[in-house]
C-alpha cells in the first residue's frame, strides 16, 4: 500500500483545504512530520485513518469526539480525500463525517448525514470511475485490499512509541490483549469454549445416565423389599458421576435378583402345602352341607304333607261348582237369544221415541200407515218444483252475462284512458328514442377517433418499460464489465509478474539444460564450473504459459462483456428515443386513460343498434294503441243492445219464481224443506213397525229359556244363568284342583326316598363348623397364593430393571468415554491438565508463537540499533499463578545475561520498542496476507538517544527504503530536521494550521 495524495478540510486543526503530497516527500524515502505541539502532526495521521477506515485511531475514537474543526466556516464540509495505491489498483477515497450545516431555509442547524466516495483511476482511458457510495460496501472493498483491521493498521502503519514501550514493560495479560487484537485469535479461545462446552454437555449426558442408573437401582430396591437379603446387602451409596457406579449398582442388582428367587421357591412351597389342606377342607364342608340339605329337604316335605290335607274340603267345594257350569253350558244359546231379543227391543222402543219427538204434536200417536201416506203426499209436491229451478238456473246466467257486459264494458274504458294518456306523451318519446340515435353515431365517431391515439400510446409505454428493464440490464453489465475488466488487469499483472520472476531465475532454467562437455548457448563455454541452482518456488515456462493463458481467457472475458455492455447501451438509446423522458406511471396513466376514454366512447356507439330497435318498436306500439281505441270504442256501442234483451227476459223469470218459492229465499231452500219433512216421516214410520216386531220376538225368546232351564234341571231360568261359567272360568277351576292333585303326590314321593328318609332318621348335620374350617383353609390358600404372586412380581421387576439398567450401562458407556475424551481436551487447552505442564491455555499458546515470531524479527534491527548488544527472546517461564505467560526478556551480549525489558533505560527502551514495532509490523503483514506496505509512519520517541544511537536508529529506518517503503518520521527533536531533508510542517495560527513541504522538487 502506498499513499499518494491528502487533502483534508476542516478537519481537526486545520481550517481550509490543506494537501499533502506523499509522492514527493517518500521519494526522499525518509521524511520528517513535525511542527509545534498541538499544531496537528497526530491528525495528519488521524485523517489518514478516518479516510480508510471512516474513525480515527482508537484511543481518540472516545464518544463525543467531533473531527470538524472549530475553526471552519459555518458552509464549509469537514472532508477528507485520500489517493492511494493498494492491491496493484489506484484508488481515491473520499469521507464526510456526520456534521450540522446552516439550514438552507430559516435559521439554526440540521444535521448532515456520514457521506462516503470510491472511485479508481483507469489506466486505458486515463480516468476517474465511480465505483461506490455505501459505507459498507466501501469499507468492505478497502478491507479486503488492505488485508487489515483498523486496530492492526494503526499498530502497523502508524507506529505509536508510547504504546509499545508500555508492551515491553507489561504483563503477559496486557501483552495477550494486544497481541490478540492484532493476530485476531479469537478461534482459538472459541475453541476452548466449544471444548468447555462439549465437556459441559458430556458431562451432563454422563450425570443424566447415571441419575437414570441411580433410579432403576431404587426401584429395584423398593421391589426387593426390606429383608434380611436387603440389610444384608444395602444400596451403593454413590452419586451421579462416580465412576464404578455402574459396575456398584449392577452388582447389587445380581444380589437382590438372587434372593428374590429364594423367597419364590419358598412361597411355592407354601402354595402347594396350602392347597392341600384347603382342598380335605372342602370336601368335609361338601359333605355337610349335602347331609344338611337333604335333611332340610325331609322337613320341608313333611310340612307340605300336612298343609295339602287340610285343603281337602275346599278341592271337594271346586269339583261341584265346576259340575254345575257344565250342565249350565246346555242352557246358554237359549238364553243369549233372548238377552239378544230383549237388546233389540229397547233399541227399537228408543228409536220410535226419538223419532215421534221431531213430529208435529198431532202425529205423536200416529200409526206406520198414517205416517207413510203422509209421506208419499210430501214427496209429490217436490216433484212439482222441478220447472222453478230451471227458471232459477236461467236467472242465474242471467246475472252471470249481464255481469262479464259490465266487467268488458269497464275494461274497454280502461283501454280508452289508457291509450289516452300514452298518445299524450308519444312525441316526447319519439323524440328522445332520435336523441339517443344522435347521441350514439356521435360516440362512435369518438371511438374512431381516440383508437387513433390508443396504439402509438401503448408503443411508448412498452418502450418506457423496455427502457427501465435495459436500465437495469446496464448496471448489470456495467458491473461484469468492471468486474471481467479487473480479473484481466489482475491477470496481467500476474503474467507479468510471473515473467518477471522466471527471467530472474532465466539462468537456473538454462542450467539445467546444461550438459557435460557441450558449450553453453549463452557463453559457449563447455566448462560449467559453477551453474545456477534453481531456487525455492521457482516458475517455470509452464506456470507462465498457463498464466499467459489465463490473461487471455480472462481479456476474452472482458471483451465479451465489454460487447454486451455496448448493445445494453443501444437498446438502451432506442427505447429512450422511443419513450421519451417520462416515466412508466405517467404513460401508463395516459395510456390507461385513452383505454378507458375509448372503452366508453366504444361502449355508447354500440347502443346505436338498440336505439334503433326501440324507435321501431315504439313507433308499432303506437299503431297498435290506435286500433285498440277504435275496436273499444264500437264494443261500448254494441254492448247498450245486449244489456235491454237480458233485463226484459230477467223479468218475466222473477214472476215465476216468487210463486215456486213460497216464502223460501229461493227454490232450492223450499225443495230441501220438503225433502227434510219427508225423511222424518219415513223413519218415524219404520220405527213404529220395529217397535211392533221386537216384542213378537222377545216373547217367543222368553219360552224356549223356560223349556231349556228345565231339562237342565234348573229350577228356573235364573239359576241356570247364575252357574253358569265362561272358558277361562272353568280352566282355572280345573287347573286348581290339578295343582293340589300334582302336590299331594309330588309330597308323597320326596317322603318315600330312600335317603331323605334316612337322612331325617339321623341327627341334625353340624354345617357351620365345616364350612368356618374351610372357609380358614381358603383364606390361608389365597395369603400364600398372594405371597408366592408377590414373589414372582418382584423376580420379573427385578430382572427387567436390571435389564434396564444394564442397557442404560451400555448406552452411557460411550458417553462415559467420550465424556473424558473431551475432559482431557477441554483440560489441556484450558491449562487445567497435568498434561499442560506450563498451565498455557490455546489462545496464550499461540500469541506466544506470534510473539516469538516478532521478537526474532525486532532482533535483527534491534541488534544493528544497539551495536549487536541486545537481542529480544520470548520467554514461557510460569507467572505468578503458575500458568506459562507471555514473557518477553531482553539479552545483553556484553553480560551474557538475560533480564527482563522492564530494566532498560530511556533511550534503550525507546529503539527496542521501534524494533519491535517494525518487527510485529513485518509479522502482522504476513499474517494479514502479505500486503505490501509502503508507507510507515513512526511516531515520537527519538528524544531519549544520543546522536550515535540516533545515527544506527536512522540508518536501520534508511534500509527500510532497500524494499522500496517510505518511512515519515513524527517528532520534535530539532535535530531531526538537520538530518531529515525531507519535511512536512506543520504551522500553527490562530486561525487554523495549516501544512509545508520542505526539501522536496515542487515543494
Amino acid at each position: 500500500m502506498r499513499l499518494h495524495r491528502m487533502r483534508v478540510t476542516a478537519f481537526g486543526p486545520f481550517a481550509g483545504s490543506q494537501e499533502i503530497d506523499f509522492d514527493a516527500l517518500s521519494s526522499a524515502g525518509l521524511f520528517l512530520l513535525h511542527g509545534p505541539t498541538g499544531a496537528g502532526k497526530t491528525s495528519v495521521l488521524d485523517a489518514v485513518c478516518f479516510a480508510l477506515y471512516g474513525a480515527v485511531p482508537g484511543a481518540r475514537q472516545s464518544p463525543g469526539t467531533v473531527l470538524r474543526s472549530d475553526h471552519a466556516e459555518p458552509l464549509v464540509f469537514t472532508e477528507v480525500l485520500l489517493e492511494l495505491t493498494v492491491g496493484g489498483r489506484r484508488l481515491e477515497v473520499t469521507r464526510r463525517p456526520q456534521q450540522d450545516r446552516p439550514k438552507k431555509r430559516g435559521s439554526g442547524f440540521t444535521t448532515e448525514k456520514a457521506q462516503t466516495w470510491l472511485r479508481e483511476h483507469d489506466p486505458a482511458d486515463r480516468a476517474w470511475r465511480s465505483l461506490s457510495r455505501s459505507h459498507q460496501e466501501i469499507g468492505e472493498e478497502l478491507g479486503q485490499l488492505i488485508g487489515m483491521s483498523r486496530e492492526q493498521f494503526c499498530q502497523v502503519v502508524l507506529l505509536p512509541q508510547g504504546e509499545f514501550a508500555k508492551f515491553l514493560r507489561s504483563d503477559a495479560e496486557a501483552r495477550g490483549r494486544l497481541l490478540g487484537r492484532l493476530f485476531d485469535t479469537r478461534r482459538f479461545a472459541a475453541v476452548e469454549d466449544r471444548l468447555a462446552e462439549l465437556r459441559r454437555a458430556a458431562e451432563r449426558q454422563v450425570k443424566d445416565g447415571d441419575e437414570r442408573l441411580l433410579a432403576f437401582a431404587q426401584r429395584m430396591a423398593q421391589a426387593a423389599g426390606s429383608g434380611a437379603d436387603a440389610r444384608a446387602w444395602p444400596l451403593p451409596d454413590a452419586r451421579p458421576g462416580d465412576p464404578g457406579l455402574a459396575s456398584d449398582v449392577l452388582q447389587w442388582a445380581a444380589v437382590a435378583r438372587a434372593g428374590a428367587r429364594e423367597r419364590l421357591a419358598v412361597a411355592s412351597a407354601a402354595v402347594d402345602a396350602a392347597e392341600g389342606r384347603q382342598a380335605a377342607a372342602r370336601r368335609a364342608a361338601d359333605e355337610a352341607r349335602q347331609l344338611a340339605a337333604l335333611q332340610e329337604r325331609y322337613a320341608q316335605a313333611h310340612a307340605r304333607a300336612e298343609e295339602l290335607a287340610a285343603r281337602r274340603p275346599e278341592q271337594e267345594s271346586l269339583r261341584a261348582r265346576l259340575e254345575a257350569a257344565r250342565k249350565a253350558e246346555l242352557v246358554s244359546p237359549a238364553l243369549e237369544w233372548w238377552e239378544q231379543a230383549r237388546r233389540d227391543h229397547r233399541a227399537a222402543t228408543a228409536e220410535r221415541d226419538r223419532s215421534r219427538a221431531r213430529l208435529r204434536p198431532d202425529l205423536a200417536d200416529a200409526g206406520a200407515e198414517q205416517l207413510a201416506a203422509l209421506e208419499r203426499r210430501m214427496r209429490q209436491d217436490l216433484g212439482a218444483l222441478d220447472s222453478a229451478r230451471r227458471a232459477e238456473r236461467r236467472s242465474a246466467e242471467i246475472d252471470a252475462e249481464r255481469a262479464g257486459l259490465d266487467a268488458r264494458a269497464r275494461a274497454d274504458e280502461d283501454v280508452l284512458t289508457d291509450t289516452a294518456a300514452w298518445l299524450a306523451g308519444w312525441e316526447g318519446a319519439r323524440r328522445g328514442h332520435q336523441a339517443r340515435i344522435d347521441t350514439a353515431h356521435e360516440a362512435a365517431a369518438r371511438a374512431e377517433h381516440l383508437a387513433g391515439r390508443l396504439e402509438p400510446a401503448r408503443r411508448r409505454l412498452e418502450a418506457a418499460r423496455e427502457r427501465d428493464a435495459s436500465q437495469a440490464r446496464l448496471a448489470t453489465a456495467e458491473r461484469r464489465h468492471a468486474d471481467t475488466r479487473d480479473a484481466a488487469n489482475t491477470a496481467h499483472e500476474h503474467w507479468l509478474a510471473l515473467r518477471e520472476e522466471r527471467l530472474r531465475g532465466i539462468a537456473a532454467e538454462l542450467a539445467a539444460q546444461l550438459r557435460e562437455g557441450e558449450p553453453c548457448t549463452v557463453c559457449g563455454s563447455p566448462e560449467h564450473p559453477a551453474p545456477a541452482r534453481p531456487a525455492t518456488g521457482q516458475v517455470d515456462r509452464a506456470a507462465e504459459d498457463a498464466a499467459q493463458r489465463a490473461h487471455r481467457n480472462a481479456d476474452a472475458a472482458r471483451a465479451e462483456a465489454e460487447a454486451a455492455l455496448a448493445s445494453v447501451r443501444e437498446e438502451l438509446a432506442g427505447a429512450r428515443a422511443e419513450a421519451g423522458t417520462a416515466s412508466v406511471e405517467e404513460l401508463s396513466a395516459e395510456a390507461g386513460q385513452l383505454r378507458r376514454e375509448h372503452a366508453a366512447a366504444r361502449d355508447a356507439a354500440a347502443a346505436l343498434h338498440d336505439a334503433q330497435v326501440s324507435l321501431a318498436a315504439a313507433e308499432r306500439e303506437y299503431e297498435q294503441r290506435l286500433a285498440a281505441q277504435r275496436t273499444a270504442q264500437q264494443n261500448i256501442a254494441a254492448r247498450t243492445a245486449s244489456r235491454e234483451a237480458l233485463d226484459r227476459e230477467q223479468a218475466a223469470l222473477e214472476g215465476v219464481l216468487s210463486q215456486a218459492r213460497a216464502g223460501a229465499a229461493s227454490v232450492a231452500e223450499q225443495a230441501a224443506l220438503l225433502e227434510h219433512r219427508a225423511d222424518i216421516l219415513a223413519g218415524a214410520a219404520e220405527a213404529v213397525r220395529a217397535v211392533e216386531d221386537g216384542a213378537e220376538r222377545l216373547k217367543e225368546a222368553d219360552g224356549r229359556l223356560s223349556q231349556a232351564a228345565f231339562r237342565a234341571g234348573f229350577d228356573t231360568p235364573d239359576a241356570a244363568s247364575a252357574a253358569l261359567l265362561d272358558e277361562r272360568g272353568q280352566r282355572d277351576i280345573q287347573h286348581r284342583i290339578d295343582e293340589w292333585q300334582h302336590a299331594y303326590a309330588a309330597v308323597g314321593a320326596r317322603l318315600a326316598e330312600p335317603e331323605t328318609a334316612a337322612a331325617g332318621a339321623q341327627a341334625p348335620a353340624r354345617a357351620d363348623r365345616c364350612e368356618a374350617a374351610a372357609a380358614a383353609a381358603e383364606r390361608a390358600l389365597r395369603d400364600a397364593t398372594s405371597a408366592f404372586s408377590a414373589a414372582r412380581a418382584r423376580c420379573t421387576e427385578l430382572d427387567t430393571l436390571s435389564g434396564r439398567a444394564t442397557e442404560e450401562t451400555h448406552r452411557i458407556g460411550p458417553l462415559r468415554e467420550e465424556y473424558e475424551r473431551v475432559a482431557r481436551l477441554a483440560g489441556l487447552t484450558a491449562g487445567t491438565s497435568a498434561d499442560n505442564e506450563r498451565k498455557m491455555r490455546l489462545e496464550s499458546y499461540v500469541l506466544a508463537a506470534r510473539l516469538e515470531q516478532v521478537a526474532a524479527a525486532a532482533t535483527a534491527r534491534l541488534q544493528r540499533m544497539s551495536g549487536g548488544r541486545y537481542t529480544l527472546v520470548h520467554s514461557d517461564a510460569r507467572g505468578g499463578r503458575g500458568r506459562s505467560g507471555l514473557g518477553l526478556h531482553v539479552v545483553d551480549a556484553w553480560t551474557g545475561r538475560e533480564r527482563d525489558t522492564a530494566t532498560l533505560s530511556g533511550g534503550e527502551t525507546f529503539f527496542a520498542s521501534l524494533a519491535l514495532a517494525l518487527g510485529l509490523a513485518d509479522v502482522v503483514t504476513d499474517e494479514a496476507g502479505g500486503a505490501r506496505l509502503d508507507t510507515l509512519f513512526i511516531d515520537e520517541g527519538f528524544g531519549s538517544l544520543d546522536d550515535q544511537t540516533l545515527d544506527e536508529v536512522l540508518d536501520v529506518l534508511d534500509s527500510l527504503r532497500e524494499r522500496d517503503r517510505s518511512v515519515g518520521i513524527v517528532s520534535h527533536v530539532g535535530d531531526l530536521r538537520r538530518r531529515i531533508p525531507a519535511q512536512l510542517e506543520v504551522v500553527k495560527g490562530r486561525t487554523g494550521s495549516s501544512v509545508r513541504l520542505r526539501g522536496t522538487e515542487g515543494a
